[in-house]
């Protein structure tokens, strides 16, 4: 156990929420989250969310769009949930969601699943968006209810 200044145990996380996208940074967060889970015993909540503001433009053009980022977000969420038990973590859950990851993270998945660390993964896929209007991880660490921890790339 770590101790803080004066003896004081840090307290243990029970609910930690990974956020994933399929880049390498998001891999990272995974792997530290799965560990992060062991040393604890806690619950690992793996979520994928489907960003719809991309689609909005796209849709009107393929429709077979969304459903591809669904299959695509399932096996993602199967995947790794594999890895996550193969490493030993023995209470996971996957959320699959539509919309802004920046919202739903810190807000709806957080709070519906008492999360109090959410990992997550530096950068991400979206360069663009990144560039535009800043990070996911950092729009995260602004709005979460509880501790963030963002994994960087060596």
């Amino acid at each position: 156990d770590f101790l803080f200044k004066g003896g004081r145990k840090m307290p243990k996380y029970e609910n930690i929420l990974v956020a994933v996208d399929g880049s390498e940074e998001s891999r990272l967060a995974l792997t530290k989250a799965i560990e992060l889970a062991k040393d604890n015993h806690a619950q690992l909540i793996i979520s994928h969310i489907i960003d719809t503001r991309t689609f909005a433009t796209i849709e009107q053009y393929d429709r077979t769009i969304v459903s591809r980022a669904e299959n695509y977000g399932q096996e993602l969420l199967e995947k790794y949930e594999q890895e996550a038990k193969n490493a030993g973590v023995e209470n996971i859950t996957t959320v699959l969601d539509f919309g802004s990851p920046k919202s739903k993270l810190p807000k709806d998945i957080a709070q519906k699943y008492h999360v109090d660390l959410i990992v997550t993964g530096a950068t991400g896929l979206n360069a663009v968006e990144r560039v535009l209007i800043g990070s996911v991880s950092e729009a995260i660490a602004r709005h979460a209810p509880c501790d963030v921890l963002i994994v960087r790339s060596e």
